[in-house]
């Protein structure tokens, strides 16, 4: 590969790059409406068959719309993991619209994940004007990530089974590859009392709040700050009156773990949970939803990262932990060797300031580049 001329290559494709970012955050996508998340799926696979020359499909698990675009079937596989859901409510476009000032662009969606993915399309068109043989690489662009890829794990894992790599376009502050990440688990916790009068019988009642409340501290405590492992109630509520004995309340339960082990042993104590309150009754909803990525699945693709960026003549990128997961997560939990935070480079993700810079864009797109002809050799 002449790594000079593809960073030129793809430098010469920024403009490019950035209309169709542009064009992808246009049509919003929130992950709760599986009509927007199609009207954004049909668009992509437009995109990219027009970038491409290659007809992606749609597919369609429980009402959620992915696109998947297969190059052949080679017995060494690579495997590209995008979304394209996002977590901005309808009408954020009329107060937030996708803007390119001073190096910046803007827009919801832009940092988390929209450039990345287009950036995994431009990738592959670089490859394909270099005479390159995809035989064997996969494009993914799901619709439900947002919300814990419910309908779209089970896809990937599959898609990816036996794959040399699997390189995620997720974004990057800093510019950090993602080598490692937490795995997560979620629960709701309803604890179920009886209602009685606040004021004349409260004795009669079975008090749900409290019960919620030594629930809660107890939860707390399966925290394990040596192992990394984070166990946080969220979101709770409970009652109806301010005259009544509270019959149920709620809380959501966040926990993230390094490892397999610390995920099981968090999950063996959450569904061993008894009440204090006599009479209480606890339900516990949920369970672990993604596996860690654990830093031996990457080690090897970020060490060639770092070879390829030097001979690419970019910055040397570095390696970083992070506590959020990814798709990446599954990938890895399924035995493939991933690398991930490959797509934009910015800040924001969630937030209202939400952008990417520009000039990481294209050095980024000829590293994936290289990084893709590099694990199907």
């Amino acid at each position: 590969m002449n790594f000079e001329h593809i960073l030129q290559q793809s430098h010469d494709r920024l403009p490019q790059m950035i209309a169709d970012i542009e064009r992808v955050i246009n049509i919003e996508t929130p992950s709760s409406d599986k009509d927007a998340v199609k009207r954004g799926a049909q668009d992509f696979a437009s995109l990219m068959d027009e970038r491409l020359s290659a007809t992606p499909e749609l597919v369609e698990i429980d009402g959620v719309t992915h696109v998947r675009l297969r190059f052949g079937d080679g017995a060494r596989k690579v495997i590209l993991v995008n979304h394209q859901d996002t977590v901005w409510p309808h009408g954020t476009l009329d107060r937030l619209p996708f803007s390119n000032h001073d190096g910046v662009l803007r827009g919801p969606g832009v940092f988390d994940m929209i450039t990345g993915a287009i950036m995994s399309v431009h990738a592959t068109a670089l490859l394909q004007e270099n005479g390159t043989d995809l035989d064997g690489l996969t494009i993914l662009v799901t619709g439900d990530e947002e919300v814990g890829s419910t309908t779209s794990a089970d896809f990937i894992v599959n898609e990816a089974k036996g794959a040399a790599a699997a390189f995620v376009l997720e974004a990057s502050q800093h510019g950090a590859l993602k080598v490692e990440r937490k795995g997560s688990s979620i629960y709701t916790v309803n604890v179920h009392g009886k209602a009685a009068h606040a004021g004349l019988e409260p004795e009669k009642g079975i008090n749900a709040g409290l019960e919620l409340a030594h629930q809660m501290q107890v939860i707390a405590g399966f925290a394990d700050a040596g192992a990394g492992t984070t166990v946080t109630p969220t979101v709770f509520s409970g009652g109806t009156t301010t005259n009544t004995v509270p019959a149920f309340a709620t809380v959501n339960v966040d926990v993230r773990a390094k490892t397999v082990e610390e995920q099981e042993r968090v999950d063996a104590l959450m569904r061993g949970l008894t009440p204090s309150v006599q009479g209480a009754r606890i339900e516990l909803i949920g369970g672990i939803n993604r596996p860690p990525m654990e830093r031996n699945m990457a080690q090897g693709l970020f060490d060639r990262a770092v070879e390829l960026a030097e001979k690419l003549g970019i910055e040397t990128p570095t390696a970083v932990a992070v506590g959020g997961g990814s798709d990446g997560n599954f990938t890895a939990g399924a035995g493939v060797p991933t690398l991930d935070g490959l797509g934009a480079v910015g800040d924001g993700a969630h937030a209202e300031h939400e952008h990417a810079l520009v000039d990481q864009i294209a050095p980024r797109t000829a590293l994936l580049a290289a990084l893709i002809a590099d694990q199907l050799a």
